[in-house]
């Protein structure tokens, strides 16, 4: 798990990015690769953050969801795949979300991905990034394949 390079690349194209404070779907004020900004964070609208400032940013969150994922998935031993795959679900709705997810993480545990796949489709978050639960799923569905 120490070579986060490509899942790095991936969540910031999934993320996409912008220097300025915009409202995401959900209306959530956000700036940088997905950076959601809490209250206690003084912040200016409209004003252009620098680019490392920024990367800083999404570093700080990536490490926080990597050390989700390690709190509450890491027993599991599961594949690169299903590692990558959680952490961005972290990344991207925060663990507290991503554990109401009551049968998918029980057929994640099982190894049962394709009943898991279903559950993120069967979900409000699918409605809200269709196409990115969509690479996710083709992402889980190669760990059956993986060793």
């Amino acid at each position: 798990m120490d070579n986060f390079y490509k899942l790095k690349k991936r969540i910031k194209k999934n993320e996409g990015y912008c220097s300025k404070i915009y409202s995401d779907q959900l209306g959530n004020l956000t700036v940088g690769y997905g950076h959601l900004i809490k209250k206690s964070k003084n912040l200016l609208l409209n004003k252009k953050y620098p680019k490392k400032y920024l990367n800083s940013l999404f570093e700080n969150d990536f490490n926080l969801a990597v050390n989700n994922f390690k709190k509450h998935y890491k027993k599991n031993n599961f594949s690169k795949n299903v590692q990558e795959v959680l952490i961005e679900m972290i990344f991207q709705m925060g663990i507290k979300k991503l554990l109401k997810f009551k049968r998918f993480n029980k057929f994640l545990k099982k190894k049962l991905f394709y009943l898991a796949s279903l559950e993120m489709i069967d979900s409000l978050w699918y409605s809200q990034t269709p196409r990115r639960v969509e690479r996710l799923i083709k992402v889980l569905l190669r760990a059956k394949n993986d060793k």
